[in-house]
């Protein structure tokens, strides 16, 4: 069945408007980690992160297409997905800057694959990076969760352009 419906002719609001509007959706706050080749690390916070499927278990998230890290994520087979406890702002602040070494002083253990896992995270999950999809001004990464573990803690919110705590 194909299901044609009309577009809107023009928008009623401007980008900064629905960048306002979406800050409105209070959602958890992740830092994507991964190794590249010469044994070195990168990482970035991340707000888009959601599920897709339990089975088989898979994941997404996205990355505008002007970071400089985009090439990285696309290239490499795997990444971590860390899900940031409430008091980890920092490390959510730290990974959403350039930094000369943001891992200097960050606790972290590896992964089987050799992929870093933060300290304290409140879940993890290891993903084989599937597949890659470009829409608009993002590239969505839909990666296949290889392995994953949590903690229950209270979790690391972002609202308002904030970062906060659940009350």
């Amino acid at each position: 069945m194909n299901i044609s419906s009309p577009r809107a002719e023009s928008r009623e609001f401007d980008s900064l408007h629905f960048r306002q509007a979406l800050s409105q959706f209070a959602t958890g706050v992740t830092v994507i980690t991964t190794r590249l080749e010469d044994g070195s690390f990168r990482g970035l916070t991340a707000s888009s992160f959601n599920s897709v499927s339990l089975d088989p278990p898979l994941v997404l998230w996205s990355l505008g297409t002007s970071a400089n890290s985009l090439p990285i994520f696309s290239g490499n087979s795997h990444y971590v997905i860390n899900v940031l406890n409430a008091e980890q702002a920092h490390l959510a602040k730290l990974f959403s800057r350039r930094s000369d070494d943001p891992w200097d002083g960050v606790e972290f253990e590896l992964s089987r694959t050799g992929m870093p896992i933060l300290k304290d995270a409140i879940a993890w999950f290891e993903c084989h990076n599937r597949s890659r999809y470009p829409e608009g001004d993002h590239v969505i990464f839909v990666g296949e969760v290889e392995d994953c573990a949590f903690t229950p803690q209270s979790p690391l919110i972002f609202h308002g352009g904030q970062f906060g705590k659940l009350k």
